[in-house]
């Protein structure tokens, strides 16, 4: 089974916050397929072990951020896997057992026949004396004992997902994810917030220092502007008394 992608992952972000979203997606993926494969059906069944198998995984690393309830779940992905596990070797093994007894019924057949030579029926005594004749029995046997134990185990995996449920296991560290998440974007807000007041402070005082330059550039202008008047009415002043009426001599 092909695992779903975790969309909006990011290298930038935190541990916490990326694994919140797997998390997510591999919890999400598990109970998609609890409704078929409480239903008995066995891909379901097989998904949802590959499924447990993922999310225990990835808790197994980055529980510790989401707290008591990962360590509780991851626990109990473990035991469903097991469970699942168990069930899925009993369908493995039941059709080798089977065809293995079809594959010895018929060599069985084909010694018998070849015994029967060229008799016009076959003696039942023949097939009496089939040489695997007393590997049958043990081999069905461990047919039955595979089929009841399926049986026990699937009784066994409704139970435990019934627990799970009731206790409240999956949403537990749902709720925990989710909460994780929240904290992270309202950080991420708060710290966007914390830069913008920044900038815009920056931008103010940079303003202020323009002003004051401005203010100053413009005091030492106007200090230049009278200083530059005051010596140009002192220059003027001196042109008058050195081109002004001669002084008269007395008579």
């Amino acid at each position: 089974m092909k695992a779903r992608p975790v969309k909006k992952l990011d290298p930038s972000r935190s541990l916490g916050e990326n694994s919140a979203r797997i998390v997510q997606v591999r919890l999400d993926e598990m109970l998609s397929f609890a409704p078929r494969a409480l239903e008995g059906k066995k891909k379901a069944q097989h998904d949802m072990r590959i499924a447990a198998k993922r999310l225990r995984y990835v808790l197994e690393v980055t529980g510790f951020c989401f707290g008591q309830p990962a360590d509780t779940a991851r626990r109990r992905a473990r035991d469903l896997q097991d469970i699942l596990g168990e069930i899925h070797d009993c369908d493995v093994m039941l059709p080798r057992v089977r065809r293995h007894v079809e594959e010895l019924q018929r060599s069985d057949a084909a010694a018998v026949r070849e015994r029967a030579g060229k008799a016009p029926d076959l003696d039942a005594r023949l097939a009496a004396q089939a040489p695997h004749r007393t590997a049958y029995r043990g081999l069905d046997v461990l047919a039955v004992y595979l089929e009841a134990r399926r049986e026990l185990l699937i009784d066994r995996f409704i139970a435990f997902w019934r627990r799970q449920e009731e206790t409240g296991t999956w949403k537990r560290l749902e709720r925990s994810v989710e909460g994780y998440l929240h904290r992270a974007r309202e950080a991420r807000r708060t710290a966007k917030a914390a830069e913008r007041a920044r900038q815009q402070a920056e931008a103010a005082a940079r303003a202020a220092a323009q002003a004051e330059a401005q203010a100053e550039r413009a005091r030492v202008d106007r200090e230049r502007a009278s200083g530059e008047a005051e010596a140009r009415a002192e220059r003027h002043e001196q042109v008058q008394r050195r081109t002004g009426p001669a002084p008269r001599r007395p008579s």
